[in-house]
């Protein structure tokens, strides 16, 4: 999964932060937490995954979102692990057009 957030508009970001209690954002501080963002989920997404699982939880959902200037749904998947200290863990998260085999292979597989 690649994190996009140039497909959020300034204005989206904007109004965002503003209904958070923070007062408004030029267009170059919505570029600068855009590129902090992407840099972390990135990092969080390709981080290597260590230790052992006693539980490995597998699901999806579905999410409307905007592309090429409609509204489609996209399926997300996510996997959650037990770990050795009992703690629940995000191991993965990504998105795909549908929950069919291959885009479960490919997930599992990354």
């Amino acid at each position: 999964m690649r994190f996009q957030p140039r497909l959020v508009s300034t204005r989206s970001v904007d109004d965002l932060v503003k209904a958070m209690g923070a007062g408004g954002m030029s267009k170059s501080q919505v570029s600068r937490l855009c590129a902090e963002i992407e840099e972390r989920v990135n990092a969080f997404l390709h981080r290597p995954l260590e230790g052992a699982w006693s539980y490995l939880w597998l699901d999806a959902t579905y999410v409307k979102v905007r592309e090429g200037g409609r509204i489609i749904s996209r399926a997300v998947i996510v996997a959650v692990a037990v770990n050795e200290d009992g703690k629940r863990e995000v191991l993965g998260v990504a998105t795909g057009p549908s929950e069919a085999e291959t885009f479960w292979t490919d997930f599992l597989r990354s």
